[in-house]
């Protein structure tokens, strides 16, 4: 059970003050009811509520697909970049919301944004063996060398040891596909530095068995399905 201010704040119905005057409004029946108390205790997923004249269709959590630009910050909030939250529509926009594993600001492609801790955590977890895989253009052209180092574990200068990564090199042998099951800062571009390589140009094509929609033009964004989600997360 949960205060019906809290559920209407939660689906993006208006902060709580606003949400405050919707009830003092008349505007919000419950199971037919008028309802005008803030604190009244509602089963968001069981008790039909009505909002303006229409049944509101209660998502306890929301999962967003996006199709990231560079430019933007794969953060919440930021006092001096434009975010991936941002440029959310706003029908996609609620409290709460974040990404679930981050692209570098000048990297492109699929981003996951959601306010399901536990999700999140199953994406990004390593252990969780799900693989993030990467178009990657490079300034030289990648040898069989390089493949055979992105295979037995990259490790940084400092120490930092990555896991074993798949590299399919492209034909014109200077473009290749990566794919890893962690998210270390800048990673992918630091594996290519250790093999004496630059990437030019960085996309994420996929999560898991979870491909990019192409439809999805660059900073667009849609809700997954839940066939979706479990594409993320069954990916054997």
């Amino acid at each position: 059970m949960e205060r019906i201010d809290k559920i209407l704040a939660s689906q993006n119905l208006g902060s709580r003050k606003q949400v405050h005057k919707l009830l003092k409004d008349k505007s919000v029946l419950i199971n037919g009811v008028v309802c005008t108390d803030n604190s009244q205790k509602v089963e968001p997923e069981k008790d039909i509520i009505v909002v303006n004249g229409e049944k509101l269709v209660f998502k306890k959590h929301l999962y967003i697909m996006m199709n990231k630009p560079a430019g933007v910050v794969s953060a919440s909030k930021d006092t001096r970049e434009k975010t991936v939250i941002d440029i959310l529509p706003e029908k996609l926009k609620r409290q709460g919301l974040f990404v679930a594993g981050r692209l570098d600001k000048d990297t492109e492609g699929l981003l996951i944004i959601t306010d399901d801790g536990d999700f999140a955590h199953r994406v990004m977890s390593p252990n969780k063996k799900v693989y993030k895989k990467y178009f990657a253009k490079l300034d030289n052209p990648v040898t069989e060398e390089t493949k055979k180092k992105f295979e037995q574990g990259i490790v940084f200068k400092d120490g930092t040891e990555c896991l074993p990564a798949m590299l399919e090199i492209c034909e014109d042998g200077k473009s290749a596909y990566v794919s890893i099951c962690e998210g270390k800062f800048h990673q992918v571009k630091k594996m290519f530095l250790c093999c004496n390589l630059k990437v030019e140009y960085l996309k994420r094509i996929s999560i898991g068995r979870l491909e990019l929609d192409n439809s999805l033009d660059l900073g667009q964004s849609r809700e997954l399905e839940d066939c979706e989600k479990q594409l993320i997360l069954n990916a054997d």
